[in-house]
């Protein structure tokens, strides 16, 4: 059976309609198989399916006006799309499910939390354990599966710029790492801090409201690319593309990028084999 490099992205567009002088060069130029977004934040009506389309992407999204919002684009048609969760509130414009021949993409944007005292707070902990329950019920650790997205959680001290003044943070303290963590231990690799384990200054955000943020280095990773092991062992690189947030009215996060190896089936193909 053939090999195949999978290359997936990750970009929290934060508007996508006012991202595409973005997106679609950076499509164009570096043909990621999957480029999963977050906070596109636009009604499915009005969504630019038209010219991620003239891109060469199939797209897949659903989304509101103001918040959230999530989208696939992909090179290959996927075989299966689905959004939400399996409980209540499913959350659909927060989570979407891309399934490719023998390998699936769940794409994902936790919430932020807003405030340790906020309700919001305790409902992304529980979100974690949603997530973790959803691909339980779905998937199998030795099966390919990728799950990705903006998940609000900076889990090493090197993934933050100063992790002393930032420790109680919603996106970095001991309750929102043990909830990744669990999730985690279902079977997902940190497939970024597997080729990077020890490197810092390594970032995917810099927030708007921090004057150059960016040039100074005042980032955080709270982006993720998670990987079963049988894609984890097979994984061939992870980097952080930090052009996109030099761009003109950029997105306060960038384009995260991981690459693994597989055995590429055809759609009517239903064997999992990884050798």
């Amino acid at each position: 059976m053939p090999m195949k490099t999978f290359k997936i992205a990750t970009y929290n567009v934060n508007s996508i309609r006012s991202r595409l002088h973005i997106v679609i060069p950076w499509l164009r130029e570096n043909r990621p198989d999957v480029f999963c977004m977050q906070e596109t934040k636009v009604e499915d009506d009005k969504f630019p399916r038209e010219e991620l389309e003239k891109a060469g992407y199939h797209v897949s999204f659903k989304g509101g006006k103001r918040y959230n919002g999530v989208a696939v684009a992909s090179l290959e048609e996927p075989m299966k799309v689905s959004w939400g969760l399996d409980d209540d509130p499913p959350d659909s414009d927060r989570l979407i499910m891309c399934r490719f021949s023998n390998l699936s993409v769940v794409n994902c944007y936790v919430p932020q939390g807003r405030g340790m005292d906020d309700p919001q707070f305790h409902y992304k902990l529980q979100w974690f354990e949603r997530i973790r329950g959803y691909i339980a019920g779905h998937f199998s650790p030795d099966e390919p599966l990728i799950c990705c997205g903006d998940m609000n959680v900076a889990r090493e001290p090197i993934d933050v710029h100063d992790p002393k003044r930032l420790l109680g943070h919603v996106d970095f303290t001991p309750e929102v790492w043990e909830a990744f963590d669990q999730l985690k231990s279902w079977g997902l690799v940190d497939v970024f801090r597997k080729h990077h384990p020890d490197e810092p200054g390594l970032y995917a955000f810099f927030d708007y409201r921090v004057p150059k943020a960016l040039e100074r280095g005042l980032g955080w990773r709270v982006d993720h690319i998670l990987v079963t092991r049988p894609l984890a062992d097979r994984s061939l690189g992870a980097f952080i593309d930090v052009e996109p947030r030099r761009a003109e009215k950029p997105s306060d996060h960038t384009v995260m990028v991981a690459a693994v190896s597989y055995t590429h089936l055809r759609a009517h193909e239903t064997v999992l084999d990884l050798v």
